[in-house]
């Protein structure tokens, strides 16, 4: 616990240094959160674009399809404000200055995700979040529960940290292929832009594996369906409904080890 206390410190110590130079330009983080957000609102715009010619797409409606948007856009917006700094881990490698980071007393993990921390990136959150508000204005049929309510936050929070566990996996594998950021991207970017829409529209053996195989369908895909009261595709128990927590902590467990491995099997790069 102390060694987590520490590492908890030393990574708000460097984002808030990095969070004091960015509002030194208020005006530039201003312009860029407004961009952030708008260039994410685009891909929404395309959503909407769509339901203008249909009115479903592979059985939900446009208020269910914001849905699964704007909790997997808030999850990845939170995830990558976090700790999408990891993807440059591989350039790191390359050019050696990781070894730097190796002999400084913080974790090499807290001194990689809080670098060059983008505070820019809360526009993507917000966006995320402005969709998930209009989504629940726009889904009919839902019984607002109070249990449904409070698991709308736990599923963002576990949804942020698979993506974030996804990351760091990522991370750890740079350590072997030192060149690896477009494949740690296509789980996280990539896996955004498949959760934004329903299960139904993608084939069976796609489903089954971002469900047992990276298990990204328990970011929204599961616990969504359990909120707006329709059935999992693949047919499964309905307490894996709220077995986002359990996988997001098991995934953080998988990816401590495995970056764990990674450090320790480090050699730096010879020059």
């Amino acid at each position: 616990m102390g060694e987590l206390a520490h590492g908890l410190r030393a990574y708000v110590l460097i984002v808030g240094m990095w969070v004091r130079s960015t509002m030194t330009y208020r005006t530039s983080f201003a312009l860029a959160a407004v961009s952030n957000a708008l260039t994410s609102a685009l891909d929404f715009a395309a959503v909407l674009i769509m339901f203008s010619q249909v009115d479903s797409l592979g059985g939900f409606t446009v208020g269910e399809v914001a849905l699964l948007y704007g909790t997997a856009s808030t999850s990845l917006g939170l995830a990558d404000l976090l700790l999408g700094n990891i993807d440059a881990l591989g350039a790191r490698i390359r050019d050696g200055t990781l070894d730097a980071q190796l002999v400084r007393p913080v974790p090499v993990f807290v001194q990689v995700a809080a670098d060059r921390f983008a505070l820019r990136r809360v526009g993507r959150i917000a966006q995320g979040i402005a969709v998930l508000a209009w989504a629940l204005t726009q889904v009919e049929g839902v019984e607002w529960t109070v249990a449904k309510v409070a698991w709308l936050p736990v599923m963002v929070v576990s949804g942020a940290a698979i993506f974030g566990a996804i990351w760091a996996l990522g991370g750890a594998f740079q350590f072997a292929a030192q060149d690896a950021a477009e494949v740690q991207n296509s789980f996280t970017y990539g896996g955004n832009a498949l959760l934004k829409y329903p299960p139904t529209v993608f084939s069976r053996e796609l489903v089954q594996g971002v469900t047992f195989v990276v298990p990204l369908a328990f970011v929204n895909w599961l616990p969504a369906l359990w909120i707006l009261g329709r059935e999992d595709p693949l047919g499964l128990p309905g307490w894996t409904a709220f077995a986002s927590p359990l996988v997001a902590a098991a995934l953080c467990g998988i990816a401590a080890l495995a970056w764990r491995a990674g450090v320790r099997g480090y050699r730096s790069t010879g020059s």
